[in-house]
């Protein structure tokens, strides 16, 4: 009865309306989760700036930010890790700022969008950005939802932070039910532009002791930082706002963006005691290298859909188990008939499977695509064949690579400075040793030493080759699609 009356509290005091008919959410966490004065909330965020400016130097990426994860809690235990958020946010940076946080306390499957003109914070209000109009508009997952609006946190306590680093913007609260991640993806990105910044609001583990959480939360972010969605997915007591995270790791493997640890914490470290820990992190993700440089070379989502549908239904076939064929009219378009490169990858529970395919396209694509989707169940000479009761359990990733390019290069120091981790495919060989890598290689073998010797392994020879003799070596770009 007590939760009940909180909320019937919240809901009839939360919402104002100005003599001008605009309305305004109130700040409903202010006093508890962060100062209400607005000058004792400024000289708190300075001086937790202060001491983020002050930690160590961080390498960060040439290429424009684009997204944050950032905590949430009380800023006596998260803000110093949130406050990191200075060394990459400045005034004026971002017109537009899109916060996904994750939903604690009603219990939803839509996305619950505020349909108020403005959030009142300490420093002033904040406007809702005419784009979040256009979400309600495009799909039924968004929804104003008053309960979830007048009494969630993980949007509210963002946006002091951004006030303060930014000054002004407009911004799009989205509080994330159980919601499909990659369908809020489809729908975030036509929204996002050159001044637009997307937020993911989360915590990670809760309740843990410190030592356990250290390891939980160094795994959680070892996950965020080589962007495997699904593997975060899958792991318990990861972090409350899993699907926010999930949703900017699809759009960071689709658009290619570079994730970089700015800090990372846990309320013991700060204000409270080591028996139960609630972890923190705040991750920058920047605008990297596109990933096929001739955009009329580029496929579309339907086409690379429908790529994925042929390997699955090729498979089924072989195996007498029923499957949905893609449209002959789809496989028939002129962009999949161009003679390509192409390799079909197998993983079970993240384990890989089956990966084989062609480095110069010898057949039409879409051939080549159910082809090699045989070749990888069925004749890949480092597993067994695919069996009926595994296929369920597959998940399959289909890749379409550039023609690859020879790579001159005069010494190993000028080797590294050519190779792109994640963008460039390598062909590697030495007399009649050879072997390739997909820019997928890279989130296992993030380090060229590690990527180049295990490559050189692969093809047969010492792991050190590469660093002792001048290699013919060949690169290509990949653009993958996967389940």
């Amino acid at each position: 009865m007590k939760k009940f009356f909180f909320c019937f509290l919240i809901l009839v005091v939360g919402m104002i309306q100005t003599g001008w008919g605009e309305t305004i959410r109130k700040s409903v966490w202010s006093g508890r989760f962060y100062p209400n004065d607005p000058s004792e909330l400024k000289k708190m965020i300075e001086k937790l700036s202060l001491a983020a400016k002050n930690s160590p130097d961080i390498h960060l990426p040439d290429g424009p930010l684009k997204a944050l994860i950032l905590p949430h809690a009380g800023y006596i235990y998260s803000g110093l890790t949130a406050a990191h958020a200075v060394k990459v946010l400045h005034a004026n940076q971002f017109s537009k700022v899109i916060i996904m946080g994750p939903d604690h306390r009603v219990g939803m499957s839509c996305v619950s969008l505020s349909d108020v003109d403005a959030y009142e914070t300490p420093f002033g209000k904040i406007l809702v950005h005419p784009d979040a109009r256009k979400l309600r508009k495009i799909s039924d997952i968004f929804k104003s939802v008053e309960l979830s609006d007048q009494s969630e946190h993980s949007v509210e306590v963002i946006l002091p932070f951004m006030h303060y680093f930014l000054k002004s913007f407009q911004f799009i609260p989205l509080v994330v039910g159980e919601v499909d991640p990659i369908t809020l993806a489809h729908h975030i990105q036509p929204l996002l532009d050159n001044s637009t910044l997307l937020v993911s609001s989360s915590d990670l583990s809760h309740y843990l002791k410190y030592a356990a959480a250290k390891i939980t939360d160094g795994h959680t972010i070892e996950l965020i930082l080589n962007r495997k969605l699904k593997a975060l997915a899958q792991k318990d007591n990861a972090a409350c706002g899993t699907r926010p995270i999930q949703t900017i790791l699809y759009l960071a493997k689709k658009l290619n963006w570079i994730p970089v640890l700015l800090h990372k914490s846990n309320s013991g470290d700060t204000a409270g005691d080591k028996t139960r820990v609630v972890g923190y992190a705040t991750i920058a993700f920047f605008e990297g290298k596109k990933m096929m440089t001739d955009n009329k070379d580029q496929l579309n989502e339907k086409q690379g859909n429908a790529l994925l549908k042929l390997a699955r239904s090729t498979i089924a076939k072989k195996l007498g188990k029923p499957y949905d064929e893609a449209p002959d009219t789809e496989l028939k378009e002129d962009s999949l008939q161009v003679k390509k490169g192409t390799f079909v990858t197998l993983n079970i529970n993240g384990q890989l499977r089956g990966c084989i395919g062609s480095l110069v396209g010898q057949v039409p694509l879409a051939k080549g695509v159910a082809d090699n989707a045989i070749n990888a169940a069925f004749h890949d000479p480092r597993f067994s064949p695919l069996t009926a009761n595994e296929y369920e359990n597959i998940h399959i990733e289909v890749s379409v690579l550039t023609e690859p390019q020879p790579l001159d290069y005069t010494d190993t120091k000028d080797l590294l400075e050519k190779l792109t981790p994640e963008i460039h495919g390598v062909i590697l060989r030495k007399g009649y040793a050879s072997a390739t890598f997909l820019p997928q290689v890279w989130e296992q073998l993030p380090t060229h030493d590690a990527f180049l010797s295990h490559l050189c392994l692969k093809a047969g020879l010492p792991g050190d080759t590469w660093k002792r003799d001048h290699l013919e070596i060949q690169t290509y770009q990949v653009q993958y699609f996967e389940e």
